[in-house]
C-alpha cells in the first residue's frame, strides 16, 4: 500500500483537476447559450432561403444555375473540415476527422484536397491528406463577412474548374449532450427536387427585375449562409460537446478523489493499528 504522503499529494492533485475541469465546464455552459441561441436563430432564415431559391430555380427551364450548377465529372474533390482549434471536448474531433478518411476511402483514385477550418483538424490530416489552406483564424471573429471570404474563395474555385465537388464535414448541433456529424455539398448545386404537388401548386411572386436575374443573385447569398451556418453549428457543437465532456471528468475525478481518501483512511488507520500494536508489545516485553 502507497504511504500517507504519496496518497495526499495525489488527493491534492486529484483536487486540482477537478476545479479545472469544473470551472471549464461552466465557461463551456455559458458560451453554448450564446452559440446556441445564435444557429437556432439564423437556422429558419438558412432553410427559408433555400427553400425560395428551390422554388425558382425549379420553375425555370434549363441551367437556372449558372456556373454553380454545373454537373461534372467528379476528378478533382475539396474536403472543407470543420473542427476546432482546442481540444479536451470528447470525440467532436476525432468523429469529424474519421468521416474525412472515410470520403477518402468513397473518393478512392480521385485527387482528394483539403481546406481545414480549426486547428484540431489541419493538425490531424496534414501527414495523411493534402490541405491546401488552414482558415482557423475565422474563430477569432466568427462573423458572416469573415466567412463570406471563405465562402467566395470556393464558389471561385469551382466556378474555374479546380474541383468538381466541394464537401463540407462538421458537426450539426442536436443538444448539448448529441452533437451528429455531417457531410454536406456545397458544390455543384444539387438539382431542385420538384414533386406533382409542388408543380402544380401557385405562388403568388412578382419578380423585380427578373426571376432569372433573382435566382442568379440569390445562390452567392446562398452559398455564403449555407458556409456560415455550417461553422456556427460546429461553433455550438464544440461547446455542447466541451461542457458534457468536462462534466463527465468532473464526474471521475470526484470519484477517484472520494477512492482515494477513504485508502487514505484505511493505510492512516492502518499505521495508528500498527503502532498501537508495538507500543503494547513493548509494554508486554517489559511487564515480563
Amino acid at each position: 500500500m502507497a504511504n500517507l504522503k504519496e496518497i495526499r499529494n495525489r488527493i491534492a492533485s486529484v483536487s486540482s483537476t477537478m476545479q479545472i475541469t469544473s470551472a471549464m465546464k461552466m465557461v463551456s455552459a455559458a458560451k453554448l447559450k450564446k452559440a446556441q441561441d445564435a444557429i437556432t436563430a439564423m437556422r429558419p432564415y438558412s432553410e427559408k432561403l433555400t427553400e425560395l431559391l428551390q422554388n425558382l430555380s425549379a420553375t425555370l427551364e434549363g441551367d437556372n444555375g449558372g456556373a454553380f450548377a454545373e454537373q461534372r465529372e467528379v476528378n478533382n474533390v475539396l474536403v472543407v473540415v470543420i473542427t476546432s482549434n482546442r481540444g479536451l471536448c470528447g470525440a467532436f474531433n476525432a468523429n469529424v476527422i474519421k468521416q474525412v478518411k472515410n470520403l477518402q476511402s468513397v473518393y478512392a483514385g480521385k485527387k482528394v484536397d483539403v481546406l481545414a477550418i480549426g486547428k484540431k483538424g489541419n493538425d490531424a490530416l496534414k501527414k495523411s491528406c493534402n490541405i491546401i489552406d488552414n482558415q482557423s483564424t475565422v474563430f477569432d471573429s466568427l462573423t458572416f463577412e469573415n466567412v463570406a471570404v471563405i465562402a467566395q474563395t470556393l464558389m471561385d474555385k469551382f466556378a474555374e474548374g479546380q474541383y468538381d465537388r466541394i464537401e463540407l464535414v462538421y458537426n450539426h448541433f442536436k443538444n448539448a449532450a448529441t452533437q451528429i456529424v455531417k457531410t454536406e455539398q456545397f458544390l455543384p448545386l444539387a438539382p431542385a427536387e420538384t414533386t406533382e404537388v409542388d408543380s402544380n401548386a401557385t405562388t403568388d411572386y412578382i419578380f423585380e427585375p427578373s426571376k432569372e436575374e433573382i435566382v442568379l443573385s440569390l445562390i452567392p447569398l446562398s452559398l455564403k449562409t449555407q458556409l456560415y451556418k455550417a461553422i456556427r453549428d460546429s461553433f455550438a457543437s464544440e461547446h455542447g460537446a466541451r461542457m458534457t465532456a468536462m462534466h463527465k471528468a468532473t464526474d471521475n475525478a470526484t470519484e477517484l478523489r472520494n477512492q482515494l481518501k477513504l485508502t487514505y483512511n484505511k493505510a492512516r488507520q492502518a499505521s495508528i493499528t500498527g503502532e498501537i500494536l508495538e507500543i503494547v508489545g513493548g509494554a508486554e516485553a517489559l511487564n515480563n
